[in-house]
């Protein structure tokens, strides 16, 4: 029998988006919570950045957005629209032909989206959840959950028999450690407060972290930069200056630093720098959530069955874009489907004991091959798997393999390439590209 719940939602970005419209198609009464004044969640620009430049600072004014000015996806645009709502309809000016959109964009096609979805008028704006909790000791299934927000200086309390947990995982910096670096005297930063090159004017600067993050700030700042030199754990090339770079020099990690300024790398290269940006990505936080049975240990979210439900909770606590290293529009999509369906009874979800042993099995298998705690909702090598897995769950055919040739086919791009592969890829026809990896 099918039924229908009322959800709450906790976020108004892409994910709470998605997540929202395949719940109101299995005909569940949703309010979304968006702390923001408008829907785009992570895509929507921010040109301010925290006082607090690493983030470290738990009193600090937070600012949500991580964009910089310059960011274009790198994913290519027919990755980024979803299955029925392709991206290729959307019209920006003169950045519409860019086979890796700019920011903007995105944020039109998202407020598109939640547009012609009909979710505006179910969207609480500037509305911040600030608590997520059971109204019964654990053991009471059946018992609502509280959340609490505040609006315009007031509180609210309003109960939900589910909570899908959209408020995505781009806002609290991640950092590594580095020996000496308490003593180091100059600045640091996180990307999550870097917008523009201007204000690193004649500077030099070590960028640590190789991601797409690394690449693309390394190459903005370099404008204004004096030099900028990557620190990685795989180099792409030889140790020293990048090729087709003017001022760009790729380096292994940093050994350590010294208090006269001086930023040491592995491969006994050193420099005395201004600015060590970090690059280095983001921790899962849910300040806001207050259960037992889930923790986040080393950006493991855990115990989470196939990354989105809690064994001990679900079907009534479950999370949408955990994952990452994935078709991440699309994934966002899927699990949103399933969520729905496994709430109006449509689809079932396992007992809670064999979701844990599913769970464990992931946990056993990635000690076995020797990954880390904070790949575990990396999917990379396990997305056509996982996508599939949801399609069929959810009663869709079997994803259609372009979608995979085209995220492998930027992979191989983006390992040959470095940082050309978007300018190189731009000017090669979808069809060419495609061919590479068949």
């Amino acid at each position: 029998m099918r039924r229908s719940c009322k959800v709450a939602v906790i976020g108004g970005g892409m994910s709470g988006l998605v997540a929202a419209r395949e719940l109101l198609r299995e005909s569940h009464q949703i309010t979304v919570f968006e702390k923001s004044h408008r829907v785009g969640g992570t895509w929507v620009y921010d040109p301010r950045v925290e006082s607090d430049p690493l983030g470290l600072d738990p009193h600090r004014a937070k600012v949500h957005g991580s964009l910089y000015a310059s960011l274009r996806t790198n994913l290519m645009r027919p990755l980024m629209g979803f299955s029925d709502y392709p991206f290729t309809g959307c019209d920006f000016g003169d950045t519409s032909e860019l086979k890796f959109p700019r920011h903007e964009e995105v944020l039109h096609f998202l407020e598109a989206f939640a547009a012609d979805s009909g979710l505006i008028g179910f969207v609480k704006f500037g509305a911040e959840v600030v608590k997520v909790k059971r109204t019964s000791p654990d053991d009471e299934l059946s018992a609502p959950w509280m959340v609490k927000w505040v609006q315009a200086d007031q509180e609210n309390i309003e109960h939900f028999e589910a909570v899908v947990i959209c408020n995505g995982h781009y806002s609290e910096p991640r950092l590594p450690q580095i020996p000496g670096i308490d003593r180091w005297p100059g600045k640091q930063v996180h990307s999550h407060n870097y917008r523009t090159p201007e204000p690193y004017l004649n500077q030099v600067i070590v960028i640590v972290g190789k991601g797409p993050s690394g690449f693309d700030i390394s190459v903005d700042v370099a404008n204004a930069a004096k030099e900028v030199h990557i620190a990685s754990r795989s180099l792409r090339f030889k140790a020293g200056k990048i090729p087709g770079m003017e001022n760009i020099f790729e380096h292994e990690v940093v050994s350590h630093v010294d208090p006269d300024g001086r930023v040491h790398f592995a491969d006994g290269f050193s420099v005395l720098a201004d600015i060590i940006l970090y690059c280095t990505g983001y921790s899962y936080h849910f300040p806001f959530l207050e259960i037992n049975n889930l923790t986040v240990d080393d950006n493991r979210v855990g115990p989470l069955y196939k990354h989105v439900f809690s064994p001990r909770y679900g079907p009534y606590l479950s999370f949408v874009g955990i994952t990452s290293a994935t078709i991440v529009f699309l994934t966002s999509e899927l699990q949103s489907k399933w969520i729905a369906q496994v709430l109006s009874g449509k689809c079932t979800l396992p007992s809670e004991n064999e979701m844990m042993s599913s769970v464990k099995e992931m946990y056993d298998e990635m000690e076995e091959a020797g990954k880390p705690k904070h790949r575990t909702h990396w999917l990379y090598d396990k997305m056509e798997g996982y996508l599939d897995w949801l399609a069929a769950e959810t009663g869709l055919p079997q994803i259609e393999r372009w979608w995979f040739h085209m995220f492998d086919a930027l992979l191989k791009s983006f390992i040959s390439f470095g940082h050309g592969f978007r300018d190189k890829l731009e000017k090669m026809p979808y069809s060419n590209l495609l061919n590479e990896v068949k």
